[in-house]
């Protein structure tokens, strides 16, 4: 059975010296491993931990049941922003695997010497428009009738992934300054730690749309609940998600990386909504 985690983050508008923050990230993310090593659960153990982007939950918990049905050992998933998980990784976090939604942050572990390379592209993402059923807004991925629902008051709240450390946040800003929203929508905007709590926001109807992961509105749970348009491509740098072995990682963790180059763990992506690369590139 898969274990799943959520990646620990400090609270909210918590202002801490820089040492005492990196101590305090490691001992949520040591604290968070080791839930499953507690006594009379060692049996139980996962023999690997993937740290990776929210983006990919659902894709990735159904690839990890399926790599699990065909004999693979046990893993646990931890799901967060990718710029928050390869923050716990420089900081010590025991994870073995690390699934980004964008490559610059495992480049930026390999420089550190805290990957075995430069890691692979398994996947590119996509953005789009995505609004909760009874949603003044309209489901047009040009935004136009965003345009104007923010001219004509029907707009009160609007979600993104933070783009502090959140690549899916980072498009989603770009594609807004591309297409000349960004400055407006500031009063309106709502940060979620994750692209995945800005998906949760649309689905809780607390805000009237977001932009997302195409993935995470591609999830019957959520597909049922909202309307969903793509955003043009060209409008955002791509998202070039990018996995890597970190330094020690078991046979477990070896295993599933390999896993995830083969045609059913990249059909399952692609019934997800990514892009893949073919084959799954080495830089």
């Amino acid at each position: 059975m898969i274990e799943r985690g959520r990646a620990p983050v400090a609270s909210s508008g918590e202002l801490l010296p820089r040492s005492a923050a990196r101590r305090r990230l490691l001992r949520q993310a040591l604290a968070t491993a080791a839930a499953v090593a507690a006594p009379g659960l060692r049996a139980q153990t996962p023999a690997a931990t993937v740290a990776a982007a929210s983006d990919l939950k659902f894709a990735l918990e159904e690839i990890a049941a399926d790599f699990e049905r065909a004999g693979g050992a046990r893993l646990r998933l931890v799901f967060g922003s990718s710029g928050n998980l390869s923050s716990q990784i420089l900081q010590g976090a025991p994870f073995h695997l690390f699934l980004s939604a964008d490559e610059a942050f495992v480049f930026r572990l390999a420089d550190a010497g805290r990957t075995v390379d430069r890691g692979r592209l398994y996947a590119v993402g996509r953005i789009g428009l995505l609004v909760p059923q009874g949603s003044p807004l309209r489901p047009d991925g040009t935004l136009q009738d965003l345009r104007a629902a923010i001219a004509d008051g029907r707009l009160r709240r609007f979600a993104i992934a933070n783009p502090a450390h959140a690549p899916y946040g980072m498009r989603a800003r770009e594609a807004l300054q591309h297409a000349g929203l960004w400055d407006a929508l500031q009063p309106h905007l709502v940060l979620g730690e994750n692209v995945s709590q800005a998906a949760q926001f649309a689905t809780a109807g607390a805000v009237q749309g977001g932009l997302v992961a195409h993935s995470i509105a591609l999830a019957p749970a959520v597909a049922r609940q909202v309307r969903f348009d793509l955003v043009p491509a060209h409008w955002h740098r791509p998202l070039r998600q990018r996995m890597a072995l970190l330094r020690g990682a078991p046979a477990a963790a070896r295993d599933f990386h390999d896993h995830l180059a083969t045609p059913s763990a990249q059909a399952a992506l692609a019934r997800h909504g990514f892009e893949i690369p073919h084959p799954p590139a080495r830089e």
